[in-house]
Order: C-alpha cells, then sequence, then structure tokens
C-alpha cells in the first residue's frame, strides 16, 4: 500500500510541486492550505508522513505541530524559508524530526521522505520481541513503538523513540553527538544541534531527574545501566 504523505503549504504553486513530485513516486498525496485545513485533515485521516510549512497565515506550522506531536506518531518535516539555527532548533524543539530549508532540490525532499518512511517501516517492522529494552523504570517496546516509565506510556515522536532505543541498546557507553547523529540518522551530514533537542525533549518527556540519560561533558551522552542504577540507590 502506498504511504499517504501530508503536504501542507499555502502557497498552492509549491504544494502541486511537491504533490508532483512524490506522487509520480508512488505515493498517495493530500494537500492542504491553510494550518486550520491540516487540522480537520489529521482529525479524520492519519498519514504516514506530513511535510509541513512554517509561515502560513492564521494557524502557522508550528502551531499546527505543537497542537498534533503527541497525536501521530508519523515523521513531521518543517519546510521553511527561515534558515537560521535559532528557527532550525525551534522547530526541531517542538517534535519535529527534520528540517528543510526553502528553495530546497526536490531530489533532496525526495531522499528526505524516503529515508523517514524507510525508518518507520522499519520499525513497524521490527519482529515479537526484538528490541524489547528494559533498566530501571524505563521501558522500550520497538515492536508496537511504545515507550513507558514506571508503566506509564510516554507518547515520544519516531525521533525520539530511535534515540531512546539507541542509548538504551549501547547503556554504559558513552555516545558522542556526531555518532549518535550518523547512526540514528544515517547521515554525516546535516545540523548535528538536532541532537541536543531531541535528547532534551526525550528528557523533558521521560526522564526530567536527569537519572537516565547522563550528560558526558565534552564527549557525549550515556544511558546508565541496570548496576549504575542499582549502585545509585545503595548509595555506592
Amino acid at each position: 500500500m502506498a504511504a499517504k504523505i501530508l503536504v501542507v503549504d499555502d502557497d498552492a504553486s509549491i504544494c502541486m510541486l511537491i504533490s508532483d513530485v512524490l506522487t509520480d513516486q508512488g505515493y498517495t498525496v493530500t494537500m492542504a492550505h491553510s494550518g486550520e485545513e491540516a487540522l480537520e485533515r489529521l482529525t479524520g485521516e492519519s498519514f504516514d508522513l506530513i511535510l509541513l510549512d512554517i509561515m502560513m497565515k492564521g494557524i502557522d506550522g508550528l502551531e499546527v505541530c505543537r497542537r498534533v506531536r503527541d497525536k501521530v506518531e508519523c515523521p513531521i518535516l518543517f519546510l521553511s524559508a527561515k534558515d537560521s539555527a535559532r528557527d532550525i532548533v525551534a522547530g526541531l524543539n517542538l517534535g519535529a524530526d527534520d528540517y528543510l530549508t526553502k528553495p530546497f532540490e526536490v531530489e533532496v525532499l525526495s531522499a528526505r521522505v524516503e529515508a523517514h518512511l524507510r525508518r518507520q517501516s522499519r520499525l513497524a517492522a521490527a519482529p515479537v520481541g526484538r528490541g524489547a529494552l528494559r533498566i530501571g523504570e524505563i521501558s522500550l517496546d520497538a515492536e508496537n513503538m511504545i515507550a513507558q516509565r514506571a508503566g506509564e506510556t510516554v507518547p515520544l515522536s519516531t525521533r525520539e523513540l530511535e534515540i531512546l532505543g539507541y542509548l538504551m541498546s549501547h547503556a554504559g557507553r558513552t555516545l558522542s553527538r556526531e555518532r549518535i547523529y550518523r547512526d540514528v540518522w544515517k547521515t554525516e551530514y546535516g545540523d548535528i544541534s538536532a541532537v541536543a533537542v531531541n535528547i532534551k525533549n526525550l528528557r523533558l518527556k521521560i526522564d526530567p531527574e536527569w537519572r537516565y540519560i547522563k550528560t558526558v561533558w565534552g564527549q557525549g551522552y550515556r544511558f546508565v545501566t541496570q548496576s549504575g542504577l542499582e549502585e545509585e540507590e545503595h548509595g555506592a
């Protein structure tokens, strides 16, 4: 079944261009020309990926993302003419999985879309029991894309689930931002600040006490091991 993609942009020509490119690649594309229309679509339909323009009249893309991020599990890719680090970080802070600046090459857009859908498919196709991780109160069921803290489900974006799984599967090891970006994003080119932004969001949702995800200053991040938690509890 063809992946369903929602393209949201108040510029009809850009919307149509993206739709034509993705339709030619075999995707099923739905267009929305405002934030209000996008929210209506997302209320009644489910999508495999959302391409979301930021600067729109009325409800802008940032607000759309803010309203739906905890309700949809699919990747959200921002499209924007704003290309400063501050703007990119702000978008990622809201839970977006990627950020592509305008103008963009359609080949790059297509590659980003394909990469995110491929990653999403791998997560959904994980066999029963594969990737099931538990350390302390945190558990991750990769098959069903469910993360829990003390038995309570914690809504995470696809990227946050990937990072959590990567950190937990390498528990006890210090991982540099460069390595996390390369292995999770599957590329060595891009905005590496996305690692810190996504880990910040991940902590807020599942580890606000910073008990599990440790920052190793100047080196990267480390997820504690079970034995490390037990030593902490006994005051070792």
